[in-house]
């Protein structure tokens, strides 16, 4: 069991340090996906409990899981609400990313949730993250200072509240989501468009502009694309996901195999 009390979040030095970190993003709760993804020397896992058919039960496992194999465990939760984000940094993620944060509102409701008062409102129960019960006052410390919290951008919106939403004290960074924002304008997936490539570029400037760590997920699993966010100065990257590796690499070599035979 991972102990808060005694660690720095890596994760949440380099967020502060605006240093590059490399993860990549869960959606299939087996463990051993986790221990192959723990092979490869990412520094992070986010799982997915937005879009992914993973119960509370997959998510306290899968945690463990994540942090057994060397590195942390991030959950893009449901929604922005109390009792979703509670019950997963109670199993001991060590932080959070929060779809569709459009405002500075809901920018600090997250951050609030996510906080024991007085900084903010979360419940206090004992589980997991609190060493069911030993170590309540170590991981509240921790989690004033060590606990990361991530807003996806991913709504014009958002685009248009950037400013205030990363002027919110204990918003660590943003992660842009391509698919959602490109939909808020009304062309799901259309990344070429002008006026889409307008809004990235905003987030770009705004986020710079301001010192914050700027991320985005990149779900190719060709490395070249992540890449290229990096020589753009990107320092937040989730790398592909679970099954665009195991299936871009299993048609690639089975389209290479069927052509030779």
């Amino acid at each position: 069991m991972k102990n808060f009390s005694h660690n720095r979040s890596p994760l949440k030095q380099k967020l502060q340090n605006n240093e590059l970190s490399l993860g990549s993003w869960l959606t299939i709760p087996h463990q051993s996906v986790v221990e192959i993804l723990g092979t490869a020397g990412f520094e992070w896992l986010t799982l997915d409990i937005e879009h992914a058919a993973i119960g509370i039960e997959g998510v306290i496992n899968m945690i463990g899981h994540i942090q057994g194999n060397g590195m942390q465990a991030l959950v893009r939760v449901s929604k922005n609400e109390e009792v979703v984000i509670k019950r997963v940094l109670d199993a001991g993620a060590d932080g959070i990313i929060v779809p569709t944060v459009r405002n500075k509102e809901e920018a600090a409701q997250a951050v609030s949730f996510a906080k024991y008062p007085p900084v903010g409102t979360r419940g206090v129960g004992l589980n997991r993250a609190q060493k069911y019960g030993t170590a309540f006052d170590t991981y509240q410390e921790w989690v004033k200072n060590e606990i990361v919290v991530i807003a996806q951008i991913e709504h014009i919106d958002s685009v248009n509240n950037l400013e205030e939403i990363l002027s919110v004290p204990g918003i660590d960074g943003i992660i842009i989501g391509p698919y959602d924002l490109s939909a808020s304008m009304g062309y799901p997936g259309e990344y070429d468009r002008d006026d889409v490539k307008e809004a990235l570029a905003r987030i770009d400037e705004i986020t710079k502009k301001m010192g914050k760590p700027l991320g985005f997920h990149v779900i190719d699993s060709n490395h070249e694309k992540t890449l290229e966010k990096v020589s753009k100065g990107y320092s937040f990257l989730a790398f592909s996901l679970d099954f665009f590796f195991l299936g871009d690499k299993a048609r690639e070599e089975m389209k290479a195999l069927k052509s030779k035979l």
